[in-house]
């Protein structure tokens, strides 16, 4: 089994805190800069499966760093610089209490709750009729809160301005950024072959200003269908073939598991861990459109640690 980094404990200069996501470390450079290691651990219904995926991390890192890039014109981002294959530093800003889930699709969560009847998530009606995986008119924004631990929560615009958790004002500015970022990604995934299925985004303030933070349109961010037998597929409903996380979700479910009390993750076997590393690359190629370049898996630590440590005393 190839190496694979699934904990980071390091000691960086000007270091005041660590906080240990489920597949993030994000270590506080003197309340200044944000230094994310983007692990290779792998997260589904909010657990965190027991093996990493090698390679995974820097999938999200490097395709992360790429859209952050490729939007700037659109949004200020905290993105600094790329310092390890691995590793994006940031400004660091107060992030808004809500992530901004946005929808040009039936499918995931959505699709789940529509099967079940429901007729309006996050306070958006839905039309009846519908069918799994088919496109929505316009795109719907469906924001949830954003827990410290446990599960995200679905909340409406209406609920997130009513408790105050953000501003009429700035959550309809929110809104704007997030549509338009979504065009964007749309619009670079099509240039591939590829739809954008649905996203989120998550955004702080620095200095009174909205940035866009964290990760953009990746795999375990994002959900992408290929274009090519998409039409066919909805019509013969049949599953579409796509590019996101969503397979280890399905796996988890065939295999009896989806975060519930009492109920066990399944084995995940080193061929299996390969075959989802392979996943990953395989998304990276389609939508950045360039080889992936595996970096040297020898002491992922020491090399992370290296490379930050210098970038930081530069």
């Amino acid at each position: 089994m190839k190496q694979a980094l699934v904990k980071t404990n390091f000691n960086f200069p000007g270091q005041k805190s660590v906080y240990h996501g489920k597949v993030r470390d994000v270590y506080n450079i003197n309340d200044e800069r944000l230094v994310m290691v983007v692990s290779d651990r792998i997260s589904a219904f909010d657990v965190i499966l027991p093996e990493g995926i090698p390679y995974k991390g820097q999938v999200l890192n490097q395709i992360a760093a790429y859209f952050l890039d490729a939007t700037k014109d659109i949004v200020k981002n905290w993105k600094i610089a790329t310092p390890d294959p691995m590793v994006t530093v940031g400004v660091k800003c107060e992030p808004y209490e809500v992530e901004m889930v946005i929808r040009g699709y039936l499918t995931g969560h959505a699709w789940r709750e529509y099967n079940e009847g429901k007729r309006e998530l996050c306070g958006v009606r839905l039309p009846d009729g519908m069918v799994e995986n088919q496109k929505f008119a316009n795109p719907i924004i469906t924001p949830t809160t954003k827990a410290k631990e446990g599960h995200d929560e679905d909340i409406s615009k209406e609920e997130i301005i009513a408790q105050g958790i953000v501003s009429k004002k700035e959550y309809e500015q929110l809104e704007k950024y997030t549509h338009a970022i979504y065009r964007r990604g749309c619009e670079m995934a099509a240039s591939m072959g590829l739809i954008l299925v649905d996203t989120k985004y998550e955004f702080g303030k620095k200095d009174g200003e909205i940035i866009l933070m964290d990760e953009i349109h990746t795999p375990d961010s994002s959900r992408y269908f290929y274009s090519e037998g998409y039409a066919e597929k909805l019509a013969k409903d049949e599953p579409q073939k796509q590019l996101s996380k969503e397979f280890v979700r399905q796996w988890l479910i065939e295999n009896g598991f989806q975060g519930k009390d009492g109920q066990k993750v399944p084995v995940m076997t080193p061929d299996y861990c390969l075959s989802v590393s392979e996943r990953y690359i395989e998304l990276y190629e389609n939508i950045v459109g360039k080889k992936f370049i595996k970096a040297n898996l020898d002491d992922l630590a020491t090399r992370i640690e290296k490379n930050v440590t210098t970038f930081l005393t530069k």
